[in-house]
């Protein structure tokens, strides 16, 4: 027996007064259900530290400072791009010394992949990985 195929929400943009927002329109007219950048960056970021192999995010000197002084982001490393129903992220990651880097970031693309069309219901069509340094067990 086929079964019958799911009907994802379609995805708009729009200017509103809350930065790097999203607006998902679901098609029951129930209302909408808007997903900030930043919720889809730290799914980017969570996803990729559950890989083995990746030591850290790395951000950028700001990021660093402040995570001195106590405030941590999660979304650190991660640059993401929302354009009508399609995501492009940006990940800066350190990687531990001994694994093997292509295999590693493939296995970071796949899992950031799923993570975000899974929880957001979009459609994640581009996963670019720098590996910013390689962290050495001491």
């Amino acid at each position: 027996m086929a079964k019958k195929a799911e009907k994802r929400p379609v995805v708009k943009r729009e200017n509103t007064d809350m930065e790097n927002e999203g607006v998902m329109i679901d098609e029951k007219n129930i209302g909408s259900v808007r997903i900030a950048d930043d919720v889809v960056a730290m799914i980017a970021s969570l996803a990729a530290t559950e890989v083995d192999g990746v030591s850290a995010m790395v951000g950028t000197i700001t990021n660093e400072l402040m995570s001195k002084v106590g405030m941590k982001k999660l979304t650190k490393g991660v640059k993401v791009e929302v354009v009508d129903n399609s995501v492009r992220v940006d990940l800066a990651v350190t990687m531990e010394y001994g694994y093997n880097i292509p295999d590693t970031c493939q296995k970071v693309q796949a899992k950031v992949k799923a993570a975000i069309e899974n929880m957001t219901g979009l459609s994640c069509n581009d996963v670019n990985i720098r590996i910013a340094g390689v962290k050495v067990k001491a």
